[in-house]
């Protein structure tokens, strides 16, 4: 049975596609379909929620600045105070270039209003540097998404799980979901599986590539300098669980990636692993966050925002339903997918960066 059209069909599962697909519809009146529901309850790591992030352009940061108080307002308010904490991540290098990114990140943090610090060397093992970002804000992804799926059938937002998807060269989506099929106008696939899962060849940007990663959960540890610490050198992620086990992810294959991890914690460490999987993400060729419409015609893209993501979900949803301000349409339309290199440049640092074209 097809059903009425939507005004925008958002794939994805992050919060950040779940925020943006609620905020179309409450904020901006627009008829959303959402595809896809939340992950986090039930499988391994594999992306975290962060209002701080290894950037080094100041008008990112500045965007960043923006969306903050906006989105963990909002996000408090869906799923309650138990959706947000706050805690104070540290990131460390060991490379030249890294620890160079890790100082002009220092000073990007800083300059806007951020308390960082350089830590001891002795907390983080021979030849590694670190600053600590004092009171960040995370998003607790599971005790967010109980709250989101009441928020988004208050809001008017129809969600479902499809098993077949259509998206046209003008962007128009039609989605099956069981017995139904759903129309769209715009499609918008708000995170990497989305875009992976359902974005046609034909449609495929330049400028993404993919990446292999593996995300790991062990048993109990000694505890980490920090419960959160991000190193730059191979964009690896060690949260510290409140069991005492470490959830780590980062890129590479399973065999390389354990055996990386095993170094970060040191060798004198007996580490037993809990879980493990495998996945594959996407990045930009450039480092810089991408999007806007594939070809200039087709489906919306969101890919490369990282940690940030959810904090410019606010920001977003205005750009897409085309009330964004002066300064955030700036930013965005920087950012294109089908950016080209002779444009303004964009380029940000890329902890880690790597990967092939996809």
């Amino acid at each position: 049975m097809k059903q009425q059209p939507f005004d925008f069909a958002v794939f994805g599962a992050t919060p950040l596609a779940q925020l943006l697909a609620g905020l179309l519809a409450n904020v901006h009146g627009r008829k959303v379909l959402l595809v896809g529901q939340g992950q986090a309850r039930y499988r391994l790591l594999r992306g975290i929620d962060l209002s701080v992030a290894p950037m080094t352009r100041p008008e990112s940061w500045a965007m960043l600045a923006q969306g903050v108080p906006e989105t963990a307002k909002l996000v408090s308010r869906i799923g309650g105070r138990g959706a947000t904490g706050r805690v104070d991540p540290i990131m460390f290098a060991s490379g030249k270039l890294h620890t160079e990114a890790l100082s002009h990140i220092r000073n990007m943090a800083v300059g806007f209003g951020l308390a960082a610090e350089t830590i001891s060397p002795s907390l983080l093992g021979e030849g590694r540097q670190g600053i600590i970002l004092r009171d960040a804000i995370r998003i607790n992804r599971p005790s967010l998404e109980s709250g989101l799926e009441r928020w988004l059938e208050r809001e008017g937002v129809r969600q479902v799980a499809a098993h077949k998807v259509a998206i046209a060269a003008n962007g128009e989506a039609e989605v099956v979901a069981g017995d139904q099929t759903f129309g769209a106008t715009q499609a918008v696939l708000a995170d990497d599986d989305a875009i992976m899962s359902w974005l046609p060849v034909r449609q495929w940007p330049t400028l993404l590539r993919r990446q292999n990663g593996t995300s790991i959960l062990t048993t109990s540890t000694k505890p980490m300098a920090a419960s959160l610490m991000l190193e730059l050198d191979t964009a690896s992620v060690l949260s510290q669980q409140a069991e005492g086990g470490i959830a780590a992810f980062g890129p590479g294959d399973m065999a390389g990636f354990s055996t990386h991890l095993q170094t970060l914690l040191g060798r004198d460490q007996q580490v037993e692993q809990a879980g493990q999987t495998r996945f594959q993400a996407l990045a930009t060729t450039d480092g810089a966050p991408a999007f806007g419409r594939a070809a200039g015609i087709g489906a919306d893209i969101v890919a490369g925002l990282g940690f940030i993501g959810a904090f410019l979900a606010p920001a977003l949803a205005r750009w897409i339903a085309g009330s964004a301000s002066p300064s955030e349409a700036r930013w965005f339309e920087a950012r294109l997918v089908n950016r080209v290199a002779k444009g303004a440049p964009v380029d940000e640092y890329a902890p880690g960066r790597q990967g092939e074209p996809a």
